[in-house]
Parts: structure tokens; C-alpha cells; sequence
């Protein structure tokens, strides 16, 4: 999958400045944690009588002869956490359509071990309540708090976290997908035929909304509102409404003619600034992004920052004294929860990833170890928000549900405190080292293709693919440095060809190379850029043609096992250094992150010099 990143061909002499960022994982922890506090000590102070009373006032709405009303806990429960469902939903949809999910090679064992992370606490937890007449309530066990999960790896920071993150990540993802399905059937209130009909019809229409020539945002919140309306009245928990609007939220990956659009645009708004212009940008700008992608970058920061810390304020209110705390310890609900977060997820996660491991099936990513996945399998039975949301749910007997919430709330931080311990120890007896922080192979002027002069003290090495449309943009940031540090820079070209959304980029690769064979490497490299859409047989040896290259070497060329074999050695760097985009830039031999704009690549190289500078 080809990364987006925002392109600027402006000025290359003035770079912007860099902003510092806090950590919104973390933020978002912080917050959460915050919402927990103010519960328990609301739930725990003189005026805990109040905390009950304030959740259970009604909150309703009279139009006319029609009244509804529902208590404050039940608006957050099944209104705002529809808010929550629904953007889980656009995650589920965007990883299994062009994320982490689509690479089923990756993603078998954070898959597996999200099922085994599912299973084997709610058998743990069945175990210990056989006989309580409680063992229904195995679901409150089975879930992995995302927002907390990666708050506190956040929180932990351990070197090199990044392919962690991705695991857990996608773990997550399956996690909630499975924490959706048991919701959906085993925790509804038995099902009502006709709104469960009216509600199959409101997903087909909202399926055909993409295809509404304008308003779509309008007409899916109105149909979602309805289904939320019609899975309520059939029995299903609504919140299940906000997943199944997400899943029938179109994504894609940017394409390249919207974002060529968007660029044409742009730059007559510079050269003609007018609200018509403007707002046709805007319009661009928008339409070259799914939807699914705008809403959750639009919507995540009220979620995380607004919704979560509500539900926590909601739902963990707590009242401890004596007789809890020793009714707690007595309960086999309690143990059962304690066990089967703590231990049941970190064996299901662990034990699952070890065991595919030791069968030959799947592979970690470079850099990532089973000691790094044991401490996420820990952390992973921090179980707060969809496990709490579940406990009025799967319980009925009041007493249960409040020694439910303490089990919830000790297994989160034991949890919290063991994976951090893991996590801790397990880097100090096998320190993690970087994968693909510093450039793998140095450049070799015999072999490589570049521009400028080969003894130039900077250099810019990019692995890129012909048909994707950032490294076409791309070019012209290079231009922009190349014009701006003159002899005193080379840019490197390197062959990393996406074959799954990329289909013609190998063949276009192997023309390029059969073209650099008489000396004409960067002319084809120009054209291929230049025609993205036409990258057929024909197409190839057409350019071939119009630059004057012999038709029958060439194709000679372009077919030999020089040429693949030239082409897969920079695959395999690409590959040894985990690269999973184009175009990736490594600096003088570091990999550049962020933005590959002329000012950013002109400000890398910058810091290299002023630190070279310092080192003299």
C-alpha cells in the first residue's frame, strides 16, 4: 500500500519549522484515567448517593404527542458508545480492505493470537464459575481495551515500539470484531422479526449511499439513526448499529488522479486567489480521501478525548468499603474476571503466537520477538471499557455487577503492571535493536542509478515504484533539492515495486532497467512517470521506441534474469529493512521520516550538515 503523505512543491528555501507533539495514545490514557478517578472517589465520598442518582436521571425528548426518555447511564451506554462502536467499525473496515489485515502472510499471527486472546479467557473464566450460576457472563472476559492498550505502551515507551504497535494493533482489530459478534449474539434480548427486517433494509440503503452524487454525509446520518432506532426495537444492543453503518462506509486508497486534481487546483488558487478556487480545493482535497478515512481523523479526538472519559466517568463508580472488598475476594466472579484477563489473554496471545511460531506458520515482523509479544499479551488483559460496558449486561443481580466492576478494575492493573515489568525485563535481557532506521546497502556508483556527483557529501537514496503516484510526486521535491544543494548532493534510485496495488510496477521496473542498458534510464524513468495509467507490454516498448532504444535489445533486455535479478536485490533490501511503502527516503544513510516535501528533505539534509559541523 502506497503511504499518503502531504506533498509541497513551494518554495524550497524555506523550510517550516517543526512542531512538537504530545503523544495522543498517551492523551487519551491520561483522560480515561482521569474519568476513572473522578467516578471512584464520586462513588466512594459523602455524596456517593448522588453518583447513582445523577446516572439514573432521565434524559428525553417531546415532540407533540411523542415522548422517549432514557436514564443518563443508558444515554452514555447506548448513544454515545454507538460514537465508539462506530469508529471501531471504520478501523475493522479499513484494516481488512487496505491495512494490516489485507497482508494475510503479517497478519496470521496477530490474528490467530486475537482468537486464542478471545477463547481462552472465556474458558477460564467458565472454569471458575460452573457453579455460580454466573458462567453466561464469559463474555466480559474476552475483550482487550484498544484505547487503553496502546495508552500504556505509550506510557511504558520502550525502545522501538513501532512493530509492537502494529501487532497489538491489529490484534486489536480482530479482538473487537469478535467482541462485536458475541455482543450481537449472545447478549440481545431475543429478536423482534419486523424492526430486525426494517433494520436489513436501512444497511441495504445505506450501502447504496457511495453512489449519491452529492449529501452523503447527510443521508448517512439519517439512515444511521434509523438502524440505531431499528436494532434497538429487534432486540440487539444498539451500539451495533454505529459498526454496521462503519462497515458500510466505502474506503480506498488515495487516487492518483484526485490528488493530481487537488494539486492542479492548488496552485491556480496561488496563482488566482478566489472563494471559487478555494472552495473547489477544499471540495479536491476532501473527495481525494475515503470517507472512512475523513470521519475517523475528524471524529477519533472526540472519542478518545470526550466519549471514553465519560463511559469511564459512567461505569466506574465503584463503591468500595470492607464488605466489597471481602465479598470481592470470596466471589468466583471476581476471580474468574481477574484470571481470565490477566492469565487467559496473556496465554491465549502468547501461547498461540509461540506455538504458529514453532509449526512454521506466519512470521513476526523484523525487529519483533516473542519476549516483546509476551509483555503485549499481558498488557493485553487490560480489559476496561468493553468488559465494564458488558457487565450490566451479562448480570442482573446488582450486588455481582459492582464486585464485577472491582475485578474489572484490579485485572486492568495487574495487568498494566505485569506487561510493564515484562516488557522492562524482557529489554534488558534481549535489547531490541532497529529494523530499517539505517540504510542496509551503501551505494555503490558501478551499480546504482543516481543524479549528481558521486563523491557529493549528501545523498538521498529512495526506494520507489513506477506506478505509484507519490513517487511520481515525489520527483519534483527531488528537483527542488537537487537545484537547491547543487554539487553537494546525490539522489539515489532504488526499485521497491508493490505488486498488490501496483500490477504493472514490475514490469515498468524491468523496462527502466532494460532501458538504463543503453543509457537511458532516467529518460524512461520520466516517461513511466509521466503515463501511470498505461504500463502494458505495448506501452513499454511504445516509450521504448519514442526514445530511440533498440526495439529487439530492449525486449532481450527487459526479459532477462539480469534484469529480475537486479530488480529483486532491491526488493530484498527493501524487504530485510521491512519497508512497506513507497516512496521511503533514508537521508545520508538514515531513513527520513515524515513528509518528503522539498522543504522537509532540504531540512534533513540540513541537520546532517549542522551536525557534522558540530562533530568537526
Amino acid at each position: 500500500m502506497s503511504e499518503l503523505r502531504i506533498i509541497s512543491t513551494g518554495d524550497a528555501a524555506r523550510p517550516v519549522p517543526k512542531k512538537r507533539t504530545r503523544d495522543p495514545d498517551r492523551l487519551a490514557a491520561a483522560f480515561m484515567l482521569i474519568g476513572v478517578a473522578i467516578a471512584m472517589v464520586w462513588a466512594n465520598s459523602p455524596w456517593s448517593a448522588t453518583y447513582e442518582e445523577f446516572w439514573a436521571l432521565p434524559l428525553g425528548l417531546s415532540v407533540g404527542g411523542f415522548d422517549v426518555s432514557f436514564p443518563m447511564h443508558a444515554v452514555v451506554n447506548e448513544g454515545l458508545m454507538t460514537l465508539f462502536f462506530f469508529l471501531v467499525g471504520l478501523e475493522v473496515k479499513r484494516e481488512l480492505t487496505i491495512g494490516e489485515l489485507t497482508d494475510r502472510s503479517r497478519a496470521l499471527l496477530p490474528i490467530a493470537a486475537a482468537i486464542a486472546g478471545l477463547i481462552v479467557p472465556a474458558v477460564v473464566f467458565v472454569l471458575f464459575n460452573l457453579g455460580s450460576g454466573e458462567a453466561d457472563a464469559w463474555g466480559v472476559v474476552i475483550s482487550t481495551d484498544t484505547a487503553f492498550l496502546l495508552g500504556a505502551l505509550a506510557i511504558i515507551a520502550p525502545k522501538y515500539p513501532s512493530r509492537l504497535r502494529i501487532f497489538l494493533l491489529t490484534l486489536a482489530v480482530v479482538d473487537d470484531i469478535g467482541a462485536l459478534l458475541v455482543i450481537g449474539l449472545f447478549y440481545n434480548n431475543g429478536l423482534a422479526v419486523v424492526p430486525l427486517l426494517v433494520a436489513i433494509v436501512l444497511m441495504a440503503l445505506l450501502a447504496l449511499v457511495r453512489f449519491l452524487p452529492a449529501g452523503r454525509g447527510l443521508a448517512y446520518t439519517l439512515l444511521g439513526a434509523a438502524l440505531w432506532i431499528a436494532v434497538l426495537l429487534a432486540g440487539i444492543h444498539p451500539t451495533l448499529a454505529g459498526v454496521a453503518v462503519a462497515l458500510l462506509i466505502p474506503v480506498f486508497p488515495p487516487r492518483r488522479t484526485d490528488v493530481e486534481r487537488a494539486a492542479e487546483l492548488t496552485r491556480a488558487f496561488r496563482e488566482s486567489p478566489n472563494p471559487a478556487y478555494a472552495a473547489a480545493v477544499t471540495r479536491s482535497l476532501r473527495d481525494s480521501l475515503s470517507i472512512n478515512e475523513r470521519v475517523d481523523a475528524a471524529w477519533r479526538p472526540y472519542i478518545a478525548f470526550g466519549v471514553l472519559p465519560i463511559f469511564a466517568l459512567a461505569n466506574a463508580g465503584v463503591h468500595l468499603d470492607a464488605e466489597t472488598i471481602r465479598d470481592a475476594v470470596a466471589s468466583p466472579v471476581a476471580w474468574g474476571i481477574v484470571a481470565g484477563l490477566v492469565v487467559g489473554k496473556f496465554v491465549g496471545i502468547t501461547g498461540a503466537t509461540a506455538l504458529l511460531r514453532a509449526m512454521g506458520r506466519g512470521q513476526l515482523a523484523p525487529g519483533l520477538g516473542l519476549n516483546r509479544i509476551a509483555g503485549g499479551g499481558a498488557l493485553s488483559g487490560i480489559g476496561f471499557t468493553i468488559a465494564l460496558f458488558l457487565v450490566p449486561i451479562a448480570i442482573d443481580d446488582p450486588g455481582t455487577q459492582n464486585i464485577a466492576r472491582v475485578a474489572v478494575l484490579t485485572a486492568s492493573l495487574l495487568a498494566f503492571l505485569i506487561g510493564w515489568a515484562m516488557l522492562v525485563i524482557g529489554d534488558r535481557v534481549r535489547p531490541p535493536r532497529p529494523v530499517g532506521a539505517k540504510l542496509m546497502r551503501p551505494f555503490d556508483p558501478d551499480r546504482d542509478h543516481y543524479r549528481g556527483d558521486p563523491a557529493a557529501p549528501f545523498e538521498i537514496v529512495e526506494y520507489g515504484d513506477f506506478e505509484c503516484p507519490f513517487c511520481s510526486r515525489a520527483t519534483g521535491s527531488v528537483d527542488n533539492v537537487l537545484e537547491y544543494f547543487g554539487a553537494d548532493v546525490r539522489w539515489v534510485w532504488r526499485h521497491f515495486p508493490l505488486d498488490a496495488p501496483h500490477p504493472h510496477a514490475q514490469e515498468a521496473a524491468q523496462a527502466a532497467e532494460a532501458a538504463g542498458m543503453q543509457g537511458r534510464f532516467f529518460e524512461m524513468a520520466v516517461t513511466l512517470f509521466a503515463n501511470q495509467q498505461r504500463l502494458e507490454t505495448s506501452d513499454l516498448c511504445m516509450y521504448a521506441a519514442q526514445l530511440g532504444l533498440d526495439a529487439e535489445r530492449f525486449m532481450e533486455d527487459f526479459q532477462s534474469t539480469r534484469v529480475a535479478r537486479r530488480i529483486q536485490d532491491d526488493r530484498f533490501d527493501a524487504e530485510l529493512m521491512d519497508l512497506s511503502g513507497t516512496p521511503t527516503f533514508f537521508v545520508n544513510g538514515t531513513r527520513h521520516v515524515g513528509p518528503y516535501d522539498s522543504a522537509s528533505l532540504i531540512r534533513s539534509l540540513e541537520a546532517t550538515r549542522s551536525r557534522g559541523a558540530a562533530g568537526r
